[in-house]
């Protein structure tokens, strides 16, 4: 499992990254969901909102999931070209594949990697 130190990450499995605002879904929870096939973003940039909004919709050849906002704040950016490549969560989760960017964010309930790791292999047994 890759759970880059400089991320925080929630019990949903999304990852927030401080210092530039951008969210996305952990290398963890596209493992579970294995073939992503669609991604939709929920939210606009410059909509405001609260860490436990949902985000995104996700579907894989497995399952569907909602992807929720770790952080809150004004949504800066949005990844509109994630649509058209949905797969790319599955090979790029922490690059390439970030949902949307926020800008004056404050955390909501979140976890270092170490502890998200831990978490991750206690849900597996």
């Amino acid at each position: 499992m890759n759970a880059p130190a400089h991320l925080k990450y929630t019990k949903s499995d999304e990852w927030f990254d401080p210092a530039s605002g951008k969210v996305g879904l952990s290398d963890y929870a596209q493992g579970q969901l294995s073939d992503i096939v669609f991604v939709e973003i929920l939210v606009e940039e410059g909509e405001t909102i609260e860490a436990g909004k949902p985000i995104a919709s996700v579907e894989s050849v497995k399952a569907s999931a909602e992807i929720y906002s770790p952080a809150g704040g004004k949504v800066a950016a949005v990844n509109k070209g994630l649509s058209d490549k949905p797969e790319v969560i599955n090979t790029d989760p922490y690059g390439e594949a970030w949902m949307i960017q926020l800008e004056g964010a404050s955390e909501g309930e979140t976890m270092d990697a170490a502890a998200y790791e831990k978490y991750c292999e206690e849900r597996a047994h």
